[in-house]
């Protein structure tokens, strides 16, 4: 099989995190990927918005619960990393530009020997004022819209479920 594909299938979200930081190259590498998506007209609309600083991340992780309506959990499963992607809201493509950027990244952690997961909310979260707030208290300009969260670490699930069967009847060839 070739590796590639073996990859794809074999990647699985991870939903347990130890509390080990990951290290910085490891995090740039990830993030190098997303930047290399694929983007529509080649805009590169996407940014990409890491978070290491454990208050900052317990801070969004609470607004992100809000938002779930369940606030006594972690919906970052106690990943010490997000990676927040945002994109610019005048690309006709930035949903699926910045959902390029995430699976990307998602591909490389694995491919790194870290954990990560797709975590949503992104949009409600930085379409309040907090989140507003959030990125002009950065320096953070832009008519944005939040794609997702892309959480990093390292996995602290015994084991890693196998792919499920894949549903049938979801391609057709027309020739």
């Amino acid at each position: 099989m070739n590796d590639m594909l073996k990859a794809i299938i074999e990647r699985r979200s991870v939903k347990k995190y130890k509390p080990d930081m990951v290290p910085q190259e490891l995090i740039d590498q990830v993030i190098e990927a997303g930047l290399y998506a694929a983007s529509g007209h080649g805009s590169q609309s996407p940014i990409i918005v890491a978070v290491t600083n454990k208050e900052i991340r317990d801070r969004l992780s609470a607004s992100n619960a809000k938002i779930l309506g369940q606030e006594n959990i972690d919906p970052f499963y106690g990943a010490p990393v997000v990676l927040i992607v945002l994109a610019d809201k005048s690309k006709p493509t930035y949903v699926y530009d910045g959902s390029l950027v995430i699976g990307n990244m998602m591909l490389m952690a694995d491919s790194l020997g870290l954990g990560s997961c797709w975590i949503h909310r992104a949009k409600e979260e930085f379409d309040s004022t907090g989140g507003r707030a959030f990125l002009t208290l950065h320096g953070i300009e832009g008519d944005y819209e939040g794609i997702g969260h892309c959480v990093l670490g390292y996995s602290d699930m015994e084991k890693t479920p196998p792919p499920p069967p894949r549903k049938k009847n979801r391609v057709y060839y027309i020739r």
